[in-house]
């Protein structure tokens, strides 16, 4: 019976199986419909804040409400579709950065379960080696490795690159 199991809702090869459909037609949908933006030009074209983004939705407010009062020099049509795309991304975007959310915290319950339970396999291997249990020894020195006699939590340490 397995001592560390946060989590016990497992993906099968169905769902796995729709959650790639599902991101392929999404790729599908908007591959031309996006650009790739280099470094430079993420910096150039930035990203408005929520004070400007007010302004933006004041003057498309007034380009609907008051046309006659609007500059000849700004394809409205233009400004409303890019508005309106804009609009509509960014709602996506929020449902999908929440899917992301809880795609990754069911990551880390999972990661948690398998190092606790990787854990008490260690605790297993040692008890085994110690008690001369045949096979065990090459085990524990393979799993030893991830725990350095330093600091003393007696977890494993990341080694930095």
């Amino acid at each position: 019976m397995p001592f560390y199991d946060v989590v016990q809702q497992h993906l099968n090869s169905d769902d796995l199986k729709a959650i790639d459909q599902s991101i392929d037609a999404l790729e599908k949908a908007i591959e031309n419909k996006t650009q790739n933006l280099s470094p430079d030009e993420r910096k150039r074209y930035g990203s408005i804040n929520e004070v400007n983004k007010l302004f933006v939705n004041k003057v498309y407010d007034f380009s609907k409400t008051e046309p006659v009062n609007c500059s000849p020099d700004v394809d409205w049509n233009e400004f409303a579709a890019d508005y309106d795309d804009r609009m509509m991304l960014e709602t996506r975007l929020t449902r999908l950065r929440s899917l992301v959310e809880r795609m990754e915290n069911a990551k880390i319950l999972h990661d948690f379960d398998n190092f606790q339970n990787a854990l008490v396999d260690y605790s297993f291997t040692q008890y085994k080696k110690d008690t001369k249990a045949e096979g065990f020894s090459r085990k524990y020195d393979a799993l030893r490795q991830f725990f350095p006699r330093v600091g003393g939590t007696g977890a494993p340490v990341e080694k930095s690159a």
